[in-house]
């Protein structure tokens, strides 16, 4: 007795076995938090500590010259205290050589007062302030050998003491910036990683040249009969 087709068992589909672990849409964002978090970590960990210290040097006028050259002269002494013949001049006092000393400082200026600020930098808090002290020593004593022809003097204001706090990130902080670096840069990879759609295929229904043979074949044996 032959089965019928509607009584024959279908035959088994095999099985499809899933993945134990599917990654979410969204993992570079945590991934990118991690990475972040541990670089920043690093960093503060790893890095010494910098220290800075900071002198002041003023720039005054002579009885016959206006006042306000005073701030234009305080501007250009400001570029001058990180030259190379200022920082040969003080790297005898400073304790270090030139190309290192060069690294090693900073000026600043002001255009509302002839103030020039002189920031040292080292691991050492003594040694910070001891470079911004030379270098603030040599801008004055170079600013006083054309005193005659510009008018004007440099004088040091203010020393630079040792800090008692680096200027560096510490662990903490490094810690959290990092890890907003990271959750940013996670945040750009979602937004810009191509997202999967569904892909939509359109096709055109076209007769092939055997149905319009056939169709001609068609009318002539209509025809015929």
């Amino acid at each position: 007795m032959t089965e019928s087709p509607d009584q024959q068992p279908s035959p088994r589909r095999p099985r499809r076995f899933r993945p134990a672990f599917v990654r979410p849409a969204w993992w570079p964002l945590p991934a990118c938090v991690l990475l972040g978090t541990a670089c920043g970590l690093g960093y503060g960990l790893l890095t010494p500590p910098q220290y800075a210290a900071t002198g002041y040097a003023v720039v005054t006028a002579g009885k016959d010259i206006d006042p306000a050259a005073a701030l234009g002269y305080a501007q250009s002494y400001g570029r001058l205290a990180t030259s190379d013949t200022t920082l040969a001049y003080a790297h005898g006092a400073a304790g270090e050589p030139v190309r290192q000393l060069r690294s090693h400082v900073r000026s600043e200026t002001s255009p509302d007062s002839p103030m020039i600020a002189v920031t040292g930098t080292s691991s050492d808090p003594e040694r910070a302030a001891d470079i911004a002290n030379a270098v603030t020593e040599a801008l004055v004593a170079g600013a006083g050998h054309v005193a005659g022809d510009t008018g004007v003097k440099v004088i040091a204001y203010a020393h630079a003491v040792a800090p008692a706090d680096p200027v560096s990130p510490s662990a903490p902080l490094g810690t959290a910036v990092g890890a907003s670096a990271g959750g940013l840069l996670g945040g750009l990879v979602l937004l810009v990683r191509p997202r999967p759609g569904r892909r939509t295929a359109v096709t055109a229904q076209v007769p092939g040249p055997a149905q319009a043979g056939g169709a001609a074949h068609t009318g002539e044996r209509e025809l015929v009969s």
